[in-house]
Parts: structure tokens; C-alpha cells; sequence
């Protein structure tokens, strides 16, 4: 695994790669980026933008989702993954808003993860976007990038993941790296095809090292 030393000077380069990460799903306010976040699960956030272009002018409030048949939102977000699940979850998310928080997101991981549907991925991002709580989301670019490199184990669970990122990037840093672990593996590291040869952490990385050996000996 890699050194204090070396894990900082791989997150200044993702943000000299990277200066201008953010949350790349659209939304308007807390309420929507739950939405959002929700309709991301294996599903892009492009395709997800797509949906919610139109989605977000027909339904503004929780009432809105709830005023509609379940048969009509599941048509409305049909191209999604899991779009009926995903349906069924939003109206029991925006029942409980209503009924518990007068309708309004609330603010703490911990009664986040309690709304259908929300993770504590979908948590993390909530609280650190919508309200500006220093939080690390391990998505599968945050997760696939920290092994690579070697900033956790292999063998780490997402939790696992989550918790060494918490305990070797600074608290006021751990938003906005992890929007810039989220390009450098959207972008840069990709799942197929990481741009190893022209990556500046090369040398740093146990995973790079590996597929350029491996590149050499075809």
C-alpha cells in the first residue's frame, strides 16, 4: 500500500488532472439530487440527466411523484435500470419526506440511509453536495481507483474502502477528492482501457505497472 507521501502527492495530481470535478447530475436542490442519486444505481450519469431533463419539469415535490400511479413514474423513468424498483422506491421515499420531514430532505447520513432506495453511497453524496458535509461516496470509480493504486487492500469491502480514505485524506478534502477519484476513474482509469502509459501515477501504481509489463511482453 501506498505512503502517506505518496497518496498525497497522487491526490494533488488528480487535482492538477482535475481542478474542476464535481457532481456531474443535474438537479436544482437537495430534493432532487436524492432523486438523482437514486436513479444512478448501475446506471450512468448521463443516461440519468437524460431522464431527469424531463422528470424534474413534471414532478417538483414529493405531492408530485405521489399524485401519479406507480405504472405512470415507472413509464417516466423507463429507460433507467431497475426503473421498477427504482419507481417503487421514489413514491416510499417521498411518502416518508412528507410524513416525517415535512417534506424536506434531511441533512444527516444517518436518516438518509433510512429512505427507500438510499444507500450510503447515495448518503454521502447527498450530504456532501446538497449541504456541504465533508463525506467520501465509494462509487465504483472511487472504489476501482483506490485498489489500483494501492491506497486500501484488494480484498477491502466498500465500507472498508470508505473508512481508509476517511483516515488518510484530510477531513476538509474528502469531498472534493472524492469528485476528483470519480473523474480520474470516469475519464483517466478507466474499467476498460486505463490510460496507463500516459498517466502521471504510473510509477505509483502497483495495478499500472502490472498491465504495462504485461503490455511489453505481447
Amino acid at each position: 500500500m501506498l505512503k502517506k507521501n505518496e497518496i498525497r502527492y497522487c491526490l494533488d495530481k488528480m487535482g492538477e488532472m482535475f481542478p474542476d470535478a464535481h457532481c456531474e447530475l443535474n438537479h436544482r436542490n437537495p430534493f432532487e439530487l436524492v432523486i438523482a442519486v437514486s436513479l444512478s444505481a448501475q446506471c450512468t450519469d448521463v443516461l440519468v440527466n437524460k431522464v431527469t431533463k424531463d422528470l424534474f419539469e413534471k414532478y417538483r415535490s414529493p405531492e408530485d411523484y405521489l399524485n401519479v400511479s406507480l405504472e405512470e413514474l415507472q413509464q417516466d423513468i423507463r429507460s433507467i435500470g431497475l426503473y421498477r424498483n427504482k419507481a417503487k422506491n421514489i413514491q416510499k421515499l417521498c411518502r416518508i419526506l412528507l410524513d416525517e420531514y415535512n417534506g424536506e430532505v434531511p441533512n444527516t447520513r444517518d436518516e438518509l440511509v433510512k429512505l427507500p432506495g438510499v444507500g450510503r453511497k447515495t448518503a454521502n453524496v447527498v450530504v456532501s453536495v446538497a449541504f456541504g458535509v465533508p463525506a467520501i461516496a465509494v462509487d465504483t470509480h472511487v472504489e476501482r481507483v483506490s485498489k489500483r493504486l494501492g491506497f486500501c487492500r484488494w480484498k477491502d469491502t466498500v465500507l472498508e474502502v470508505e473508512q481508509t480514505l476517511m483516515k488518510k485524506v484530510p477531513e476538509d478534502e474528502w469531498s472534493v477528492t472524492h469528485h476528483r477519484m470519480i473523474f480520474f476513474g470516469r475519464y483517466h482509469c478507466k474499467a476498460q482501457n486505463p490510460q496507463c502509459p500516459t498517466c502521471p501515477l504510473l510509477e505509483l501504481c502497483r495495478e499500472g505497472k502490472k498491465r504495462m509489463k504485461g503490455e511489453k511482453r505481447k
